[in-house]
């Protein structure tokens, strides 16, 4: 809460904060007794692949949002690289009209920068129930690519929003693919190197100052990149993600297989300890989870031709909390990451705090409590975790969205109640207003 973490109630009249206090006399339709657990602000998951449309077998809307809601993530930001892509005013009305009744946690969606929709990026970013622009510089899953320096410059000043990136450079990544060894997945940083990551992430800097854009640079993986985003703090922000906060190669890989493959890789543990020491001195802004799931057919064939990505969404809680009982962060480090940060960057209206006034997202944690993450409890289609069998402390036991329980006790409690976040910057959108 604004004042830290104190004992009080919390009054929710119409699916907002009301009152935070104590209030001993007070009347309610429902009252949830937390005592002994924290009420945390509803977390965001600002990076997740719900695969759909054109990718159904792996992940779709209502599955993916379910992941969320068991995980407590009650908000998340939809990327752009599905079949079709998300390019195009008609792609974005069909995830939103797909989203609508079948989505548990509340949602936005990325539009994908391409060359060719450079025009009408200015336009698309401030459809309601978009959260922004989303430009791949270097290839992953899926057809979106934004290679060429003049097009990543026309794309940063087609737009007023701050733009999030993929940072891999793809002439490196082309001229190194002979690293990746038929399969060993554990050459997969050795082919998509630290230095791709870090020329990438110095030329889109170097852009985005040049356009006067605001950037955020997504899932970085490494601790060359961590100076050059200290220095530009002024315009850019970075996010990565709590695989690559826990895992570490060669072990990882040898351990995992190509299940612990990515794009940008898990790398080594130096890289890992030098994210920590970037969450530390606030380097980091953001977590999320680049919840990426693919079908263990798809995982178990031969890499290099076993796609990257890994789900996430749902263990991105219980993960981050387990390393808060570790003392690797504190609690209220854990909700800067995961909502106020969020909310803070993307400029989500309403969202991300509890104060007055806000709507009523909880994430309701025991920090106490231990238990083994495990296949069977993962809702994704996928039906698999590369965290199977860890045991983690600190999980969430209930999920509360716009002041309607939406999980209780590791279930789902009701049909799908999510709706379209709203943005500042795209208020001025009569259909962004309040309902």
């Amino acid at each position: 809460m604004p004042g830290g973490i104190v004992p009080a109630d919390i009054g929710v009249i119409a699916g907002r904060i009301a009152a935070i206090g104590h209030f001993p006399e007070a009347k309610a339709a429902e009252i949830f007794e937390a005592e002994g657990l924290h009420v945390l602000p509803g977390a965001i998951d600002s990076q997740v692949h719900f695969r759909e449309p054109g990718n159904a077998h792996k992940e779709d809307l209502e599955t993916g949002s379910s992941a969320a809601i068991l995980g407590a993530v009650t908000g998340a930001f939809e990327m752009p690289n599905t079949a079709p892509p998300t390019t195009t005013r008609a792609a974005i009305e069909d995830k939103l009209a797909r989203a609508k009744g079948r989505m548990h946690c509340d949602y936005a969606f990325y539009v994908g920068a391409t060359p060719a929709n450079v025009g009408a990026l200015a336009e698309l970013e401030r459809l309601p129930g978009v959260c922004g622009v989303k430009a791949f510089l270097g290839s992953s899953t899926g057809s979106l690519l934004l290679n060429n320096p003049d097009d990543i410059l026309a794309a940063l000043k087609a737009g007023n929003r701050r733009m999030a990136v993929h940072s891999e450079d793809e002439d490196r990544l082309i001229a190194r693919k002979g690293f990746a060894e038929r399969g060993k997945p554990a050459t997969h940083p050795v082919w998509r190197d630290a230095e791709a990551a870090r020329a990438s992430t110095e030329r889109v800097l170097r852009l985005a100052k040049e356009a006067g854009r605001r950037l955020h640079v997504l899932h970085v993986t490494t601790g060359d990149e961590i100076p050059l985003l200290a220095d530009a703090k002024d315009f850019a922000t970075a996010e990565t993600t709590p695989q690559h906060l826990t895992l570490s190669a060669p072990e990882c890989y040898e351990r995992l297989g190509a299940y612990a493959q990515m794009n940008p890789p898990i790398r080594e543990e130096s890289h890992r300890q030098a994210l920590w020491k970037a969450v530390r001195e606030g380097v980091i802004d953001v977590i999320g989870s680049d919840h990426a799931p693919h079908t263990r057919e798809e995982k178990d064939k031969t890499y290099p031709d076993t796609p990257s990505g890994m789900p996430g969404v749902q263990t991105l809680v219980t993960l981050l909390l387990d390393h808060v009982n570790k003392g690797a962060m504190s609690l209220e480090r854990f909700v800067d990451l995961t909502a106020h940060g969020p909310q803070r960057i993307f400029g989500i209206a309403g969202k991300g705090r509890i104060a007055r006034g806000y709507d009523a997202d909880f994430t309701i944690v025991d920090m106490d409590l231990t238990r083994a993450i495990e296949n069977k409890w993962i809702a994704s289609r996928c039906g698999w975790t590369p965290f199977d069998g860890m045991k983690t402390k600190g999980w969430a036991v209930a999920a509360m969205l716009g002041g309607r329980f939406v999980m209780r006790d590791f279930a789902l409690t009701g049909n799908a109640t999510g709706k379209p976040l709203r943005f500042v910057e795209a208020l001025a959108s009569p259909q962004q207003a309040r309902p």
